[in-house]
């Protein structure tokens, strides 16, 4: 198989979590180019597995899983494939299951969860409220499963539809240990293209990097999953920006393409 484009050796940088890095540095070396694994972000588990246990387990209407961390994570707490998540006890009827994007929705079939909702565009939280299903919440009890601390635009928008939201946060995220100080020389001589697939990968990845080193770092070219992180990079000094025609592994790849021609789509 051959990538969409020849990257030509040129380096590129990716800093998503280890465990979920694997089929974007195949992707990268398909297309010629060489994956260098810097994980600006760390999954690590939450600070109350009881507590998000309890809410898991919880009879609910609604149940929306943010991201393939969230369902892993869950499962993982109910220690069983295809929890029932949301159901009290035998005989009683399942919640209808939500997911933020088609690749949470992936990661739901692999771990025997049907999804009764996904957005047919987008993968954020403002495009599974533009659903139909979610404009009729009033009186409903919507668990929504992510990580600590996440967006609350979410939830905040559900109840004031009517809902009664509670969160099950079955995971943290941290950042990494890892003193990136000695790494920038090579980096400096091999790097074409940094990856991000969310504003905290880049926010981390910064803090990360020497401050000598992060005027260099902002103008090499950047591939990111969304418009929103287009913006947050550009707010955060990078100069060239380049966004996934779709938000997977495959259309950061065409993105890093087209920063090879130097068109980015930049926001």
């Amino acid at each position: 198989m051959t990538g969409p484009c020849e990257l030509g050796g040129r380096g590129v940088l990716v800093t998503r979590p280890a465990a979920q890095a694997r089929e974007l540095c195949r992707l990268i070396e398909a297309a010629g180019g060489r994956p260098i694994e810097f994980p600006s972000l760390e999954i690590r588990p939450p600070r109350d597995p009881d507590g998000a246990r309890e809410l898991l387990r919880a009879p609910r209407d609604l149940v929306i899983f943010i991201s393939r961390n969230a369902v892993g994570h869950a499962l993982a707490l109910l220690s069983e494939p295809g929890a029932a998540i949301g159901v009290s006890g035998p005989g009683q009827p399942r919640p209808r299951l939500a997911a933020v994007g088609r690749a949470t929705a992936a990661a739901m079939v692999q771990a025997g969860l049907t999804p009764d909702l996904v957005p047919d565009t987008g993968f954020d939280s403002e495009s599974l409220l533009a659903l139909p299903a979610l404009k009729r919440v009033g009186g409903k009890q919507v668990l929504i499963v992510r990580g600590e601390g996440g967006r609350a635009m979410l939830g905040e928008t559900l109840a004031h539809r009517g809902a009664e939201v509670v969160y099950a946060e079955v995971y943290r995220r941290a950042v990494p240990e890892t003193d990136a100080s000695e790494l920038i020389p090579e980096w400096q001589r091999s790097l074409g293209f940094v990856t991000a697939t969310s504003d905290e990968v880049l926010i981390n990845l910064l803090a990360m990097v020497p401050i000598s080193a992060h005027r260099w770092l902002r103008a090499v070219p950047l591939a990111v999953l969304s418009e929103r992180n287009a913006a947050k990079a550009m707010e955060l000094g990078f100069r060239v920006v380049a966004v996934a025609n779709e938000p997977s592994d495959a259309g950061l790849c065409e993105a890093l393409c087209r920063l090879l021609l130097n068109a980015p789509s930049a926001s």
